[in-house]
């Protein structure tokens, strides 16, 4: 798995990516990370990459000219490849998101700053993604969340990999359920005692507790999951 993150701040990306599971995936070549400045590819001598909106009305708006030859610097033309611009009008992303662009060989984020990006840009794209109904400064962070999100399902990248299948989100024949509550030692902390079928040693008890309970969490949290 390839991913090309097109971005005004590329060492926004050096801390985060250089701990945990996606730092052992890099290091592995699980995963390939790539950053494009979009500076760049600005105008003028003094890579402008924004201007002013047509029309009027406040804030810089990023220039399609710029956009399109970022873009066209990372495209390897694999039949696996997709460009996902990060805007808030996009799609809400979710786990089903996260499962469909694992599929590819390589992502190409396009990260917006400033008020936003000239129209013509959403022409140059594949899909239109956003990760919640807020609004954030640049599209950075949520590139950092659809990294993060993918890589766990990329093969080879999480030593356990029936643990991203056991996640919350994750398909069941029920429907996409939250996962169910976990426990550890001390058995007994203020007064609250960890479920005794847990320390039963009964396997098929437990696995039946574990999804009961992923059941009831769901219809009490997350009714929408389930399948009715």
């Amino acid at each position: 798995m390839e991913i090309s993150i097109i971005t005004l701040f590329p060492h926004f990306f050096d801390s985060i990516f250089s701990y945990s599971i996606i730092a052992r995936a890099v290091k592995r070549g699980k995963i390939k990370i790539n950053t494009v400045d979009i500076r760049t590819f600005g105008v003028g001598p003094h890579r402008q990459v924004d201007d002013k909106p047509y029309g009027g009305g406040t804030g810089m708006v990023l220039r399609v000219d710029v956009i399109d030859r970022a873009i066209e610097s990372v495209r390897t033309n694999k039949s696996r490849e997709t460009v996902i611009l990060l805007d808030p009008k996009g799609q809400v992303y979710d786990q089903q998101n996260a499962e469909k662009l694992s599929k590819f060989e390589h992502l190409i984020l396009v990260c917006g700053h400033y008020e936003g990006f000239d129209e013509r840009i959403r022409k140059l794209v594949d899909f239109e993604i956003s990760i919640g109904d807020f609004i954030l400064s640049g599209g950075e962070i949520a590139a950092g969340v659809i990294v993060e999100s993918v890589a766990r399902l990329t093969p080879g990248v999480l030593i356990k990999e029936d643990a991203a299948r056991n996640e919350s989100f994750s398909e069941t024949p029920q429907g996409r359920i939250l996962e169910h509550p976990h426990y550890t030692r001390p058995d007994i902390y203020k007064n609250e005692k960890v479920p005794k079928v847990l320390l039963s040693g009964d396997f098929n008890k437990i696995e039946k507790y574990r999804k009961e309970e992923a059941a009831r969490l769901t219809i009490k949290r997350r009714p929408d999951l389930k399948k009715s």
